[in-house]
């Protein structure tokens, strides 16, 4: 993978920030110091660094982000509580933090604003991110069902974590 950086690939890239985390967040989130990873096959923009930590990886079924621990950490300092955030009870902390899914039964608080299929943060209590994956329903049913699973884990702060999906 090449890496480079250039303008244009940079204002797509904050592009897709603000819409996908908010207005304006695209340049607070990746500033002019970012490293971007080209695909050698396609040439598009596939991850993105911060001091050599990988914040991001760009998913090629809809060119959403997909965010890393780092990234996720970063996204929880530019956004108003609650946004974006699942939070569960501490009972399986331990669990989410080794990437398991989160069931809808565990979550104490959830952005009403969450749809599924939205890139969200796992946190406790104390506000600390957990995981990072998919919401697989809406903020608002999280809170509501006492059954199914609310987010598709995709990596948690205790182990690997594949950014890719």
């Amino acid at each position: 993978m090449a890496l480079s950086i250039g303008s244009t690939d940079l204002q797509r890239v904050r592009g897709v920030a603000n819409y996908q985390f908010g207005s304006e967040n695209g340049q607070k989130m990746f500033p002019d110091e970012v490293v971007l990873s080209h695909s050698r096959k396609t040439g598009r923009v596939k991850h993105i660094y911060l001091n050599r930590t990988l914040l991001a990886t760009i998913r090629p079924n809809d060119g959403a982000f997909a965010l890393t621990i780092a990234g996720a950490e970063r996204l929880m300092r530019l956004v108003d509580y609650p946004r974006f955030r699942v939070v569960v009870n501490g009972d399986v902390e331990h669990f989410i933090v080794k990437g398991r899914n989160v069931f809808a039964r565990h979550v104490v608080m959830a952005d009403r604003h969450i749809i599924p299929g939205e890139e969200v943060v796992v946190t406790n209590n104390m506000g600390e991110v957990l995981a990072v994956g998919k919401a697989l329903l809406a903020g608002s049913e999280m809170l509501a069902f006492n059954r199914g699973v609310a987010v598709k884990v995709r990596g948690g702060i205790g182990g690997n974590i594949d950014a890719g999906n």
